[in-house]
């Protein structure tokens, strides 16, 4: 459900913080996983949204989701570090997926060249078809891109057509490449990483401002401050909200409402305002 609407200083507020990254599926919540929905709802996080990794997570994502439809969301694609030489296998059960099943997203996909180069040629054919999923579903694209943007943005420059977009997940990238990415049409997930120091995203933000950007936890991974090096999880995206709001002098609800904003905007087939 959303909260009612709040206004403040004669403007409307969405009371609601909406997590557009977190893997809730996966074993590290299995100890737990009602009681951290709990604490992310109680929290404000009422919408999150889950990226699928490959063909032995679908399951459990589906599972997760049929119980929690009006807070959880399923994504579908096939992560890079997942594409192996039997990636066209993945990629026809994803389609089928496509075809009977209902999601929000096209992802997660991408590049990524920080645990694995051996598959390269592999992971850009992937990347091409994913865009191609998005573009025939009309559905937004959620891109991976660990140090990869070059190669990322070649691909979007040959296949991107004006009706795909999406977001940029867990950027970390330069003042340049986000401007990039903004040029394509895309928003640019911001998570924990923003409140370690010596990041660099704090000038990034800075300059793109809070327009530019969804909030996300990449949970498990990636808790911010002060949770570094813990196990992540939706609920601590509110640290994400108040450094951002630091680093741009606004108050943390009007992080909360144009982070929010934006994230309905891309997951429009979500119908998040109802």
């Amino acid at each position: 459900m959303l909260c009612s609407p709040r206004v403040q200083s004669d403007k409307w507020f969405l009371k609601m913080y909406i997590d557009s990254h977190t893997h809730l599926f996966l074993k590290e919540f299995d100890t737990d996983r009602d009681e951290v929905i709990k604490r992310a709802i109680h929290a404000g996080v009422l919408k999150m949204f889950l990226p699928n990794i490959d063909d032995g997570t679908i399951q459990p994502m589906l599972y997760l989701t049929s119980l929690y439809p009006e807070n959880l969301y399923p994504m579908m694609g096939l992560h890079p570090t997942s594409v192996k030489k039997n990636y066209r296998e993945q990629l026809h059960i994803i389609e089928e997926w496509l075809n009977k099943d209902k999601f929000y997203a096209i992802g997660e996909t991408g590049i990524d060249l920080y645990w694995d180069k051996s598959h390269l040629a592999e992971q850009q054919d992937s990347f091409i078809q994913h865009i191609r999923f998005s573009r025939d579903s009309g559905l937004p694209l959620i891109i991976h891109s660990r140090e990869s943007f070059h190669e990322i943005f070649k691909i979007l420059d040959q296949e991107l057509s004006g009706d795909v977009t999406g977001i940029f997940h867990s950027f970390t990238g330069s003042l340049d490449q986000a401007r990039e990415i903004i040029n394509f049409g895309f928003k640019m997930g911001i998570g924990g990483i923003v409140t370690f120091k010596n990041s660099g995203l704090d000038h990034v933000i800075a300059s793109i401002g809070v327009s530019q950007i969804v909030l996300e936890t990449d949970s498990p991974y990636l808790a911010p401050v002060p949770f570094r090096g813990k196990r992540n999880e939706p609920s601590y995206l509110i640290f994400t909200a108040q450094k951002i709001a630091d680093i741009l002098k606004m108050s943390i609800e009007e992080v909360e409402q144009i982070t929010t904003l934006n994230a309905m905007n891309i997951y429009r087939s979500a119908n998040l305002n109802s």
